[in-house]
């Protein structure tokens, strides 16, 4: 027979602390939720309020109920692009797009934004596109000082000439708290630690300043592994 060991009085919290808790636990619980709701309504009138000119009165809810009904926009931007790209994989689709293509091409301002922009989203919405998939550490600002990297391909055959025979691959360092700025550079691909975790827990990570830890338990070990190798070139 075992004898459990004595258990200890709680504490006892006094009103205003349990109040103090209690906010606390509710602000957690309504902050995300809210700021969620309203980016969502923002982002949804925005939409809305962008194709309204573009489409008929005829069309929306509004003109022929009391009341607005928000997201009818989404829904006209959703199947009008849908069918932009149908007919943009059509012979006749392209000839036309090629047609715009060439007429910007002739624009100096604007001919370096688009081509710019295209690039851009090709990389990003391409079914098997390029995007960051892989997060790394490289030793920045200073030696023994380390930074959260998103690893993104091999340099362009003119620079990986320039930079000479040392095997390279280009990483972009985002900043605190918006991961969306930072740095691109072209770093030594043995001088990169690759990580364990996705590109969405390194976001996270940077966002909340590493109060947000992305790790789990069964990774450690892994981590711990990854971190004695080099980041191989892609």
């Amino acid at each position: 027979m075992t004898l459990e060991p004595p258990r200890l009085p709680l504490p006892h919290r006094t009103l205003g602390q349990r109040l103090r808790s209690w906010f606390f636990t509710g602000l957690v619980v309504f902050g995300p939720l809210a700021l969620t709701v309203y980016l969502g309504w923002w982002m949804v009138s925005l939409i809305d309020n962008w194709v309204r000119p573009l489409a008929p009165a005829s069309l929306w809810p509004d003109s022929y109920l009391p009341f607005h009904v928000p997201g009818f926009g989404v829904v006209i931007a959703l199947v009008g692009i849908t069918f932009l790209g149908f007919l943009a994989a059509n012979i006749a689709g392209r000839s036309f797009l090629s047609v715009g293509e060439a007429m910007l091409d002739r624009t100096p301002v604007l001919r370096s934004v688009y081509k710019s922009l295209k690039q851009i989203f090709e990389t990003i919405f391409r079914e098997g596109g390029t995007q960051f998939r892989k997060v790394g550490l490289v030793e920045y600002p200073a030696k023994g000082q380390w930074s959260i990297v998103f690893i993104s391909s091999n340099p362009p055959p003119v620079i990986a000439e320039a930079l000479g025979e040392t095997p390279m691959i280009s990483v972009f360092l985002p900043c605190t708290p918006n991961p969306t700025t930072g740095f691109y550079f072209f770093v030594p691909a043995k001088d990169v630690i690759e990580l364990a975790i996705t590109p969405n827990e390194a976001a996270q990570l940077v966002m909340s300043a590493g109060l947000i830890q992305p790790l789990r338990p069964a990774q450690v070990h892994e981590l711990a592994k990854l971190s004695r190798e080099p980041a191989r070139a892609l």
